[in-house]
């Protein structure tokens, strides 16, 4: 009998679903029934509140916008990673993680500090009249570091994986070189490029610590949702923050699971593609 190095199915699934429930079901069920708690009316009138709906659109748009330049970035990044080798390529994909172990308060507070109106970047800017700090667009860039690396971690083992006799054969057959990244690569690193912008998006709609501090966090204009119910939780008013917190958590599985149905589209397109 082949020795196993894990122990047997039940004892590893039941490991395993006592893991999933104690981290992460039993707090989002916790937030499920705090927020079920208010009646129908009293719920929508606290996530309809004109507030709240402001948060909605700051939040929506500085993520989507942030999601769209680590889509060009990140990927355009991955590229560089996997087909260059060049002087201190380690240590650049090294700093690519770094937003994963750096403290989203640190990162807020050196954002702050290089986009403020005194800062090394701030000040160039401010010459030319764009203003980062305590702004939407600073929002856009906090948003866009902490969420970067989702992009290029998906991205850059399917770049590793590709055949280069895919794009030779393209280009015995005459292609371009953006005929056979439009037409060869792209479709191939869809299912990826996928995954890795729900991720990023899921990750900039809940992000906190890294834009409060250079978000100016001002109601109606530079106020993110999370601040909104981190708010309603000071006042002490835990079913209110509950019931904004669940509107995130109900747009993030929306998303999550309107890409994980594209995905499975795509990889039954490729598999019929290479039948």
């Amino acid at each position: 009998m082949k020795r196993r190095v894990l122990p047997g199915l039940a004892l590893s699934l039941g490991i395993t679903l006592f893991y999933v429930a104690l981290i992460v079901v039993l707090p989002l069920g916790a937030l499920a029934f705090k927020a079920a708690s208010l009646g129908p009316e009293d719920y929508w009138r606290i996530v309809s509140s004109p507030r709240a709906v402001a948060s909605y659109c700051v939040t929506a748009l500085a993520a989507l916008a942030a999601t769209a330049f680590n889509l060009v970035f990140g990927m355009a990044l991955a590229w560089v990673l996997v087909r260059y080798r060049f002087p201190g390529r380690r240590l650049v994909d090294a700093l690519v993680d770094l937003p994963f172990a750096l403290p989203t308060a640190v990162a807020g507070i050196a954002l702050t500090a290089l986009f403020a109106e005194n800062g090394w970047f701030g000040s160039i800017l401010a010459r030319i009249g764009i203003e980062v700090a305590y702004t939407p667009l600073g929002i856009m860039i906090a948003m866009s570091f902490t969420s970067l690396p989702f992009i290029v971690r998906t991205v850059q083992p399917v770049l590793e994986d590709l055949d280069p006799a895919l794009e030779e054969a393209a280009q015995t057959l005459g292609g371009s070189d953006a005929a056979i990244f439009t037409r060869v690569i792209l479709p191939l690193l869809g299912p990826a490029l996928l995954a890795g912008v729900s991720l990023s998006f899921a990750r900039s709609l809940g992000e906190f610590g890294a834009i409060i501090f250079i978000a100016g966090n001002q109601p109606y204009e530079t106020e993110i949702t999370a601040l909104l119910a981190f708010i309603r939780l000071e006042e002490y008013d835990y079913q209110a923050a509950a019931a904004i917190a669940s509107v995130l958590l109900l747009t993030a599985f929306a998303m999550l699971a309107a890409t994980n149905l594209l995905q499975a589209r795509a990889l039954r397109y490729m598999s019929g593609a290479r039948a």
